[in-house]
């Protein structure tokens, strides 16, 4: 769906060049639910260098990303892992922006690889581009994002399907430019799936440890549900809360809604967008491209 950046949106996620010296900045910090850095929209002037904090996920998550029916582009994960001997393949953008500040994580990638069954390999290569109050866009390569999803409970007429989605953010990205969080943080969630016909509902939740300097471990959850509209369109609607990822931040809760237009079975386009209704304000979006593919025909999911 689609692991896993802040913003959480974890979709859950730091320097401006420095000016000559006049006066201090004290800056207040953002959570992220789509990016893995946090940004910081509110400044107020002592001294023109900025420092640009990691922009905390959650998700993501958008950045925690799934199969075909799950994940990208919603915030919400599922338990759904890409079949044995199987891939799934997205380029993608995602962002996040408040009143003063905004974070992009595009042109991005990401791969997934069913290694076993009921058992995927996640990897996310994002380009990270960061703006804040009074200074332009600074761009570089992100944290990257790897995981293992695994499914140990197969969903049956009366029973959901129930998994667990662990991701690390390694801090490949620069903190000191506010492209990456400066320490590998992580993710630890749980999913549940249930179908019935067209209709399909999945969500959960778990907790992000980030031991780096300003932020600080929380708590995310999220439910959606989604229905097929014929053979090429599904659309759905979520509800996904983070808690403050920072040591002065506030949680907020996000209504997203999107979907995805399948031109092939194994080609489709997914989209979604969506703001907070509580805490900290934040518009988040999701655009990409999906390919599936496999030693056999990929199964639908």
């Amino acid at each position: 769906m689609v692991n896993e950046a802040t913003p959480s949106l974890n979709f859950q996620n730091g320097s401006f060049l420095p000016a000559p010296m006049q006066r201090e900045v004290v800056t207040e910090e953002k959570s992220c639910p789509l990016c893995a850095m946090p940004i910081q929209p509110e400044v107020r002037p002592r001294r023109y260098r900025l420092r640009k904090q990691t922009l905390a996920t959650i998700f993501f998550a958008l950045s925690a990303t799934l199969g075909l029916q799950a994940g990208p582009p919603f915030l919400t994960d599922d338990p759904e892992p890409v079949d044995f001997n199987h891939w799934e393949f997205y380029i993608f953008g995602q962002g996040d922006r408040t009143a003063t500040a905004g974070a992009i994580s595009a042109p991005a990638v990401e791969f997934n690889y069913g290694v076993a069954h009921n058992t995927q390999l996640h990897l996310v290569a994002p380009v990270a581009n960061v703006s804040s109050a009074g200074a332009g866009w600074t761009s570089g390569y992100g944290d990257t994002e790897v995981g293992v999803k695994y499914r140990f409970l197969d969903e049956t007429e009366v029973l959901p399907q129930v998994g667990v989605f662990p991701m690390a953010e390694l801090a490949t990205g620069s903190s000191a430019r506010g492209l990456g969080n400066g320490r590998t943080w992580y993710r630890l969630p749980v999913w549940a799936q249930k179908s019935w016909g067209p209709w399909t509902t999945y969500g959960g939740g778990g907790m992000a440890i980030n031991s780096a300097p300003g932020q600080r471990n929380h708590g995310f959850a999220g439910w959606l549900v989604q229905r097929d509209l014929g053979e090429h369109l599904t659309l759905g609607t979520e509800l996904f809360r983070q808690g403050a990822d920072t040591t002065d931040g506030r949680g907020s809760t996000l209504a997203n809604a999107g979907g995805y237009l399948k031109f092939t079975e194994n080609f489709n386009l997914l989209f979604s967008a969506g703001r907070s209704i509580a805490g900290e304000r934040h518009t988040v979006w999701y655009l990409g491209l999906y390919w599936t593919g496999g030693s056999d025909k990929a199964d639908k999911k």
